[in-house]
């Protein structure tokens, strides 16, 4: 079982929940890579930053209230990418929900979700201990 603690490279960035936290988690996202020497042009890397990008917009539109603050976890391996989006607001999307249909899912949550599952990825929902905040996580490999 992949865990973050078996990935050799990993990156932390805690921005304020505003619209220009996209382009920052981003930017931070494309120079980390770099930094680990993550081809750019790997067919992962593109639709890597559209799913952070999405995931980053979601918070700071439907969490801001509750969440002045968004976390960003970026983790790499020699095969694989993931990254998390972590606010403080409780509710948890049901994220194959948004592939389905069912639940309640915005349009951005269906493109991460389409995104993520055609590249053979995974995602998981992991909500804080005490409630009231969660990490949507992602995994691709590369």
């Amino acid at each position: 079982m992949l865990t973050l603690e078996t990935l050799p490279h990993r990156h932390v960035l805690t921005v304020q929940a505003r619209p220009s936290a996209v382009r920052l988690a981003r930017r931070t996202a494309e120079q980390a890579l770099a930094e680990w020497g993550v081809n750019p042009a790997h067919p992962t890397v593109g639709p890597a930053l559209l799913i952070l990008s999405e995931l980053v917009t979601n918070s700071v539109r439907h969490a801001a209230v509750l969440s002045p603050q968004v976390t960003v976890i970026y983790a790499a391996g020699a095969d694989c990418l993931a990254f998390a989006v972590h606010d403080r607001h409780p509710y948890q999307p049901p994220l194959y929900g948004a592939v389905t249909g069912a639940g309640r899912a915005t349009r951005g949550l269906a493109t991460v979700m389409e995104l993520t599952l055609g590249l053979g990825g995974t995602a998981v929902v992991r909500g804080d201990a005490d409630g009231n905040g969660k990490s949507i996580w992602i995994t691709l490999p590369l």
